[in-house]
């Protein structure tokens, strides 16, 4: 959908437009769309700000492109789930009998990871030591839940090659080499803890995820395929893909992200703003996506509805829906559920309500109870990743749409 609709109560509207151009003129973000849908219709897809702010060039649109970072985590386990269901396999079958390899170096030893900020290489766990691993532990549910005790981050795009050329131009080395040696690497790093039900947030356990579900589609190392066919296809979600510029998308519509003098020596403008998924050819199962907010909201609705298009039994979809582990946040198969509180998801949201944050600035959430759906995009990350209220931003959002009345 690219017309801009607002069909929000006055007063909603109007807080709205209050909170984001605030927003805009404190520099949290220089582009932000956002789409609402209640009991099924649209009441809101709009857009504000501009996607190159400097030159105040190529105002937002309703249909811009956002980099969805962990929003892409949603669109792997649709996929996933679907193909899980297809084949017959359990959630508790283990990664090593999709991808063999990832047991196939034997038992792990533990260490502390590394922090995905500074890069650096953290101390082990107390009381690791001498421990090992038996990958063959690990199982699908395990990665579903983020309870694998794989590590929440490595470098991975150290492994996968040198930094890729810009979007524009033919990179030196393919997509399947770079994500061949990704993959190898995944399949060797230690663990950070035992597979034991412990929630350690993984981009990495979704990056093996994906390519179970490649597997399972039978393209093995092009999740893309899968995804579009599982999910991208069914629901004519016709803006969602990986490598934008790569497929044909004008980079005028696509919002940039943070600028990388370090690794890419660029802004970063219609390639993925990860590293990690940058490196391995431009996506992967935990980043990499871009779309329209419309259609992160279409995908929000499908799991509302139960659709039966995205071929998932509905016993499983009420499994994903479920708490299955938690830390402080609690975690569904796949979702983030509303934290009982502190959530960046309003508490005027049902404690049933369920969605996804991503790190450029974007989120998804679902509300059963309300009825309710809400995609808010935005590329927080322009001016550097550590500038602050994103946060905020998304809380009052979500009060104001939350507390509406619709009448």
């Amino acid at each position: 959908m690219s017309d801009t609709v607002n069909r929000l109560p006055g007063q909603a509207a109007a807080a709205l437009e209050k909170i984001v151009g605030e927003n805009l003129q404190a520099g949290v973000f220089p582009a932000a769309a956002m789409t609402v849908v209640s009991d099924g219709a649209v009441l809101l897809n709009a857009a504000w700000g501009w996607l190159d702010p400097e030159m105040r060039a190529h105002p937002t649109r309703p249909d811009s492109l956002f980099d969805l970072a962990s929003i892409t985590k949603v669109f792997t386990e649709t996929a996933f789930l679907s193909l899980l269901a297809a084949q017959g396999l359990s959630l508790h079958t283990p990664l090593v009998e999709i991808v063999p390899e990832f047991g196939a170096g034997g038992m792990r030893p533990l260490d502390g990871g590394q922090d995905p900020h500074t890069k650096a290489h953290l101390p082990m766990p107390e009381g690791a030591a001498g421990q090992t691993v038996d990958p063959a532990r690990v199982t699908f549910w395990h990665l579903l839940t983020h309870t694998s005790g794989l590590a929440p981050w490595r470098d991975v795009f150290n492994a996968a090659g040198a930094a890729p050329m810009p979007p524009d131009q033919p990179d030196p080395v393919s997509r399947a080499a770079r994500w061949s040696r990704g993959l190898a690497a995944l399949c060797g790093y230690p663990f950070v803890a035992q597979p034991d039900g412990m929630v350690r947030y993984s981009d990495l356990g979704l990056m093996l995820l994906g390519e179970a579900a490649s597997r399972l589609h039978g393209t093995p190392g092009e999740l893309d395929k899968a995804i579009q066919a599982r999910v991208v296809e069914p629901l004519g979600l016709h803006s969602v893909t990986y490598n934008p510029v790569g497929n044909g998308r004008d980079i005028g519509t696509i919002a940039p992200t943070e600028d990388d003098p370090g690794w890419r020596g660029r802004r970063v403008w219609g390639e993925v703003h990860d590293e990690n998924a940058c490196g391995v050819g431009g996506g992967a199962g935990h980043a990499g996506l871009f779309a329209s907010a419309h259609n992160v909201a279409a995908l929000g609705q499908a799991w509302l509805e139960d659709d039966a298009r995205l071929r998932i039994p509905r016993t499983l979809m009420d499994e994903a829906r479920r708490e299955q582990a938690r830390n402080g946040f609690r975690f569904g198969l796949g979702w983030m559920l509303r934290a009982e509180e502190g959530a960046s998801a309003s508490e005027r949201f049902s404690i049933d309500s369920y969605g996804h944050t991503g790190f450029t600035g974007t989120s998804l959430w679902v509300d059963p109870v309300a009825r309710l759906v809400v995609a808010c995009l935005t590329n927080r990350v322009y001016p550097g990743r550590e500038k602050e209220g994103i946060h905020a931003f998304r809380r009052a959002v979500h009060e104001v749409l939350a507390g509406m009345d619709i009448g």
